[in-house]
């Protein structure tokens, strides 16, 4: 796929992006930074401008792969370790990167097409002729806290249930899965139930029933760790940027 010759970074109602990435955590972060500095113009939709980018840790664990977003981020926020240090870092780093429009909006459903057509929980659409799906942990999240339990993905952070029912409705499949984390930092203990694509539903990372839409991170089933979550965002962004545009 080759970059927009439209302009980049400009958007306004009707707009029409080369690539729309649903998800601004892990993946859909480092894969929105990787395609804009391949000149791509990208739109990464987030439910929450203060959630970008943030990691299931209350501190950074361990460094990340030396040409990540995340590692660039890692070091400008040193010696603070804090997730909240980090976020700060990888908004900043995404804000300043020519080519990303990213913004706060919720993604209630995908109308597949040329273009792709992102309806909103606001009312605007969004349009694009690539999707990537990064939700991670978001759809249909259910936090739990001892007995309590919200509709969440992490951290209090809204579920994509809108999403989710409509990717079902149009008869994806779906895998249950939860995560746990234990305390830190004197933060209590919580688990997250979600959903994640069947396998089924994926040849690689393109999602089988709609051309041009992929998933990416934690949505997929498998290993959801830091590493394999940047690594998939890494590959995807090499194999986004081989295809070639049709007519």
């Amino acid at each position: 796929m080759l970059p927009s010759s439209s302009s980049r970074s400009l958007p306004q109602p009707g707009h029409r992006y080369d690539i729309a990435i649903v998800g601004a955590g892990l993946a859909g972060s480092e894969l929105a930074w990787r395609l804009a500095r391949e000149r791509f113009d990208v739109l990464l939709v987030t439910q929450s401008l203060d959630s970008v980018g943030n990691l299931f840790h209350a501190r950074v664990p361990r460094a990340f792969p030396i040409d990540s977003l995340f590692e660039h981020a890692r070091l400008a926020a040193a010696p603070d370790d804090t997730n909240w240090a980090l976020h700060r870092e990888v908004k900043r780093i995404l804000e300043g990167t020519s080519g990303i429009h990213l913004l706060q909006s919720c993604v209630t459903r995908l109308e597949s097409g040329s273009p792709h057509v992102l309806h909103t929980w606001e009312g605007p659409t969004l349009k694009a002729d690539v999707v990537v799906l990064a939700v991670g942990s978001f759809l249909s999240g259910r936090l739990s806290v001892g007995e309590f339990t919200e509709e969440a993905g992490r951290l209090s952070e809204i579920a994509y249930d809108f999403l989710w029912r409509d990717l079902a409705a149009s008869g994806v499949a779906f895998a249950a899965r939860r995560d746990m984390w234990s305390g830190e930092d004197g933060s209590v203990p919580y688990s997250v139930a979600y959903e994640t694509f069947a396998s089924s539903e994926l040849s690689g990372f393109a999602c089988t029933r709609f051309e041009g839409v992929y998933a990416v991170g934690r949505c997929r089933p498998g290993d959801a760790s830091y590493e394999r979550v940047l690594a998939e965002a890494a590959a995807l962004a090499a194999q986004l940027g081989a295809r070639e545009v049709t007519s």
